[in-house]
């Protein structure tokens, strides 16, 4: 059933869509019809397509209480805006209804799980939040929410648990199993933050089964978003904390994401945790989900934002926030590597190649230039002395840049928007390190207002939304010593079958 509330927030961004140009927006990157949008949703296949739903806010570019607005598409690429799909119209959803995630049922339902949250006063008078999980099934535009609802609350959680702190389930289905499982975050009774593990045969009554991993107070607070799977022989935990503290320069302070990988007893339900590193290196990457596409891709998508830095919005839009290019992701030695889907290839059009290039000074090259584009950079030395640093400037003209250095002894890259168009005082710049030497491969992709890199062959992302005016479109090279250079560049088209 469309309530009054759900059918409000639809005409509402029915109104507002044809009134922001496309050209307002990025390319090819997923942002919501109107307002405001983060942490992604219901990552899923249905019935042959790709859909993808969002935390979604429209009617301010400001967070509020949240509905689900939702997109599909086929390739990952080109994206068709859906209907918005849930709002906040329930007794026990009435102040948001927050993240989750979505499966195909056995009999042809789309199943979606989210957290619902409604606000009460404590016997102290202050005002809390009860965060409880829910379930909504569809067919791909209507979701009715079912009559079981909440089919979690907080007295299904282990003692001295969060009923404050208790949300964002990601379930898949175990058709070996014939049995659905979910991870939810919280946080343990030590106030740091842990995943927990259920399991439901119908997708409607669930049980605990474990606390999967804890915090333990290492990394962060508060573990949002989790996501679970076997990809490579390994199994890997997605997390994005929150109150993250400074770890050299593996780990930024703030929100955080990190991915944790080990073995997993799948018998007993028990992981263990080996080795654990950041996701995404840049200044705006957070809750990312995944999802595994029939011929067997691991897929995974982000919000393209910071909590840090998101109220620092330009004037005169009237949309805000958007998600990340879905990545293949892969494990090879014990990490989480991630690329580009390979759909991104089609689009390519305009080839540009320079090959050994000597770069010292400004070097600027012919056809390199754009703001829509998919380029890769490879960086070597071009004499026996070497160099000592490489930087590159994307979006460049009118004094605006961002720019992208390189110091071969050390391995350490800083990504700097400082001059991209914020006219506010936030976290402009982030220094990570990759493997230290002289050669370096860079692919970057750009969509208008964000600006992704992969470095090597994936091994290290890092990602930053800016807000260059369009017409600074140049790029350029320098370096400290002398460099040789290839660079493969493509301008990006979609008016094409």
């Amino acid at each position: 059933m469309i309530s009054n509330k759900l059918q409000q927030a639809r005409g509402f961004e029915e109104n507002w869509l044809s009134r922001i140009p496309e050209t307002d927006r990025p390319a090819f990157h997923v942002t919501g019809s109107v307002g405001w949008i983060n942490d992604p949703n219901g990552f899923s296949c249905y019935n042959g397509e790709y859909h993808l739903f969002f935390q979604y806010h429209p009617y301010s570019n400001d967070w509020g209480p949240m509905h689900w607005g939702h997109v599909k598409t086929r390739d990952f690429i080109r994206w068709e805006r859906l209907p918005v799909a849930l709002a906040p119209d329930m007794e026990y959803d009435k102040d948001g209804c927050f993240s989750g995630s979505a499966v195909q049922t056995p009999d042809g339902k789309h199943l979606l799980m989210y957290t619902g949250v409604r606000s009460v006063i404590t016997e102290r008078g202050e005002k809390e939040d009860r965060q409880i999980q829910c379930i909504a099934m569809g067919d791909g535009i209507n979701y009715d929410k079912v009559a079981e609802n909440p089919v979690l609350t907080g007295a299904d959680i282990p003692e001295g648990s969060s009923v404050k702190d208790f949300r964002d389930p990601k379930l898949w289905y175990d058709p070996a199993e014939k049995v659905y499982y979910s991870v939810i975050g919280n946080r343990s009774a030590d106030g740091s933050g842990a995943v927990l593990l259920y399991r439901s045969e119908d997708g409607i009554h669930w049980q605990f089964v474990t606390v999967l991993d804890e915090c333990r107070n290492e990394y962060g607070r508060m573990w949002e978003c989790p996501d679970f799977f076997s990809l490579d022989g390994e199994h890997v935990l997605l997390v994005s904390p929150q109150e993250m503290k400074q770890i050299g320069l593996e780990f930024h302070v703030g929100n955080g994401t990190v991915c944790l990988m080990g073995d997993y007893d799948k018998k007993n339900h028990r992981f263990e945790r080996k080795r654990l590193h950041a996701i995404d290196y840049g200044l705006d990457f957070y809750a990312p989900q995944t999802l595994e596409t029939p011929d067997g891709r691991r897929i995974m998508i982000a919000w393209m934002q910071n909590w840090a830095t998101c109220h620092s919005q330009p004037d005169k839009i009237r949309w805000f926030g958007e998600m990340t290019l879905p990545r293949e992701l892969s494990v090879r030695n014990g990490r989480l590597y991630q690329v580009p889907v390979r759909e991104l290839e089609n689009y390519r059009t305009n080839p540009v190649v320079h090959k050994d290039v000597v770069v010292s000074s400004d070097t600027t090259l012919e056809g390199v230039r754009g703001r829509v584009l998919d380029m890769n950079v490879k960086i070597r030395p071009a004499d026996e002395k070497g160099y000592r640093k490489f930087k590159m400037y994307l979006a460049k003209g009118d004094g605006n840049f961002t720019s992208v250095s390189y110091r071969p002894a050390s391995g350490k890259v800083r990504m700097d928007r400082t001059f991209s168009g914020f006219g506010y005082d936030i976290v402009n710049n982030r220094s990570f390190l990759v493997d230290a030497g002289q050669e370096l491969t860079v692919r970057v992709v750009m969509d208008r207002f964000s600006i992704e890199l992969f470095f090597g062959d994936g091994k290290q992302a890092a990602t930053a939304v800016i807000y260059t005016p369009q017409h600074c479109d140049g790029i350029s090279f320098e370096a400290e010593g002398n460099v040789l250079m290839d660079v493969e560049k493509y301008d990006l088209r979609f008016d094409k079958e």
